[in-house]
């Protein structure tokens, strides 16, 4: 089984990730990370060099490489991507982590790992969450409330697979 976990930057996809790949006896994925490591580069640098559309064909991409048995931390765009979601929709399960937008905010606006959201307006990063979160929801197989501990966010997904 794979189960793929999507939501906006911030939402805790890499912290709940690791927790339920943890009680499940599952594997942990990330795939930003994933996709560091096998370009070489940083998420910003990728976004520098080559633009959103090649980071996102990257996604595209390396999805399908995620192990079996595992649980994978999306990026906060790669599910809005039609053939990383049709892919995750195929191959496992889709969860949406779902929580507000000034929580996530808080966690990012400072984060120079985030190129759609360092030193963007707070205006815009709301924005771009108000355009994706109705596209989490609609691709996603599950969706549940991440708001509370991870072990709270990680016994609710538990209760819904």
């Amino acid at each position: 089984m794979k189960i793929y976990l999507c939501g906006f930057m911030g939402c805790g996809k890499s912290r709940i990730g690791s927790e339920l790949a943890r009680k499940t006896g599952m594997k942990f994925a990330d795939l930003d990370s994933y996709i560091t490591e096998r370009e070489g580069m940083t998420i910003p640098e990728i976004f520098e060099r080559f633009g959103e559309a090649h980071f996102r064909g990257l996604e595209a991409r390396y999805i399908a490489e995620m192990p079996d048995n595992s649980v994978t931390a999306l990026g906060g765009g790669a599910i809005i991507n039609d053939k990383t979601a049709e892919t995750a929709r195929r191959t496992g399960r889709v969860i949406f982590l779902d929580v507000d937008f000034d929580t996530c905010y808080e966690r990012i606006k400072n984060d120079s790992n985030r190129p759609l959201a360092y030193n963007s307006p707070r205006e815009k990063v709301k924005e771009l969450y108000d355009t994706r979160r109705p596209v989490y929801a609609e691709r996603a197989d599950i969706i549940t409330d991440a708001s509370g501990s991870p072990i709270q966010i990680v016994e609710r997904i538990r209760e819904k697979l």
